[in-house]
């Protein structure tokens, strides 16, 4: 029998990554992540592994660069602040070709903000994570059972297609207590690492890993085969949840804590004749849009719910080609709305619909 574990989500993103292989933590403490930090201090050197707090996000995402390079795997995290302080060590990583997971427990913003739940960071995480043309998985965990399982799978694709990997959780999700069954990760196959920096052993040429390119057509040339292996994640890693979507005149996009609310929401509007759903996009980059275009064809209208001001808006017009009007219902700052706040604005869109 299964035997469940009662965790803080931040504590089970650590006990997951340890899990699944996870040698070197490099980080710096910011709530409301700070768990990881502490749980990795305890537990990495149990394990043969090394939990290095640095002097600060700037030096504790270069470290996770060069111990990638080595083939080995590597884990950092933060809040929203850190993570843009490690947004150029990325840009390098991708540049380099390197898997890694990177964790953002986000916190409300900008600037300084506040240390209260947040969405935020949507933009920074699916556009805007380094400079120059580039993209990493972005996984967003509704559960601390996912904040598990999401945190194994990131290794994996991190591994697989040898790019960055992001959970994007939030301050509520990394606090919360849930039962989690670990052994309900799942594990993939791994190419072997033959591009890794781990010495030679006179036994092959010697490897090198950079992202300077004197040439810019060499530069050109990496960026496309880059977005080659980009379709390929599109392709064959998009997830999501589709939630009493079948019959829906109002179909609600969401995603991480946002989107249990909301399906307290559609309960509630389902009692009252409202024929409501919820597509919730689990990988944020790539992003779901094959679903979301089939339900435009069904559904009158898309609803956003986010912690944020409507970050996700325009890629839910882009997804559906703008087929259906799609509207937007959210707090910021830190500020969670209630399942009775998203009720009232779908009966308001419903009462448009008559």
């Amino acid at each position: 029998m299964a035997k469940k574990v009662l965790m803080k989500g931040n504590e089970a993103i650590a006990e997951a990554a340890i899990k699944s292989g996870c040698l070197y933590f490099f980080g710096y403490p910011i709530t409301p992540q700070t768990e990881i930090s502490e749980y990795m201090a305890k537990r990495m050197p149990k394990v043969g592994g090394l939990c290095l707090q640095a002097e600060s996000e700037i030096s504790a995402i270069n470290m996770v660069m060069g111990a990638a390079a080595s083939g080995t795997r590597c884990l950092t995290s933060s809040s929203s602040p850190g993570v843009s302080l490690k947004s150029e060590g990325i840009s390098y990583i991708v540049g380099c070709d390197l898997p890694c997971v990177i964790v953002n427990v986000q916190r409300g913003g900008p600037g300084l903000g506040g240390i209260q739940p947040s969405q935020q960071d949507y933009y920074q995480a699916t556009k805007a994570n380094g400079h120059g043309d580039e993209q990493i998985i972005v996984l967003a965990p509704a559960s601390v059972q996912e904040m598990a399982q999401l945190t194994s799978e990131a290794f994996d694709l991190a591994d697989i297609y040898r790019m960055p990997a992001m959970i994007l959780a939030d301050g509520a999700l990394g606090q919360m207590m849930e039962p989690v069954d670990f052994e309900l990760t799942s594990k993939r196959e791994i190419p072997e690492k033959t591009w890794a920096t781990n010495g030679t052993e006179g036994k092959r040429p010697k490897n090198i890993i950079n992202s300077l390119y004197m040439n810019p057509n060499d530069l050109e040339d990496s960026i496309i085969a880059r977005y080659k292996r980009y379709d390929e994640v599109a392709e064959k890693e998009t997830k999501y949840e589709e939630y009493k979507c079948d019959d829906a005149d109002i179909v609600i996009v969401s995603y991480g804590i946002t989107a249990r609310i909301c399906k307290t929401a559609i309960a509630a509007a389902r009692a009252k004749g409202i024929k409501v759903g919820l597509l919730r996009p689990i990988t944020l980059w790539p992003y779901p849009k094959k679903p979301l275009l089939k339900l435009a064809d069904s559904a009158k209208h898309f609803l956003v719910v986010e912690l944020n001001m409507g970050q996700m808006v325009d890629d839910v017009k882009v997804a559906t080609e703008c087929k259906k009007p799609v509207s937007f219902f959210g707090r910021t700052g830190g500020v969670i709305p209630s399942p009775a706040d998203v009720l009232a604005e779908i009966e308001k869109i419903a009462g448009g619909l008559n």
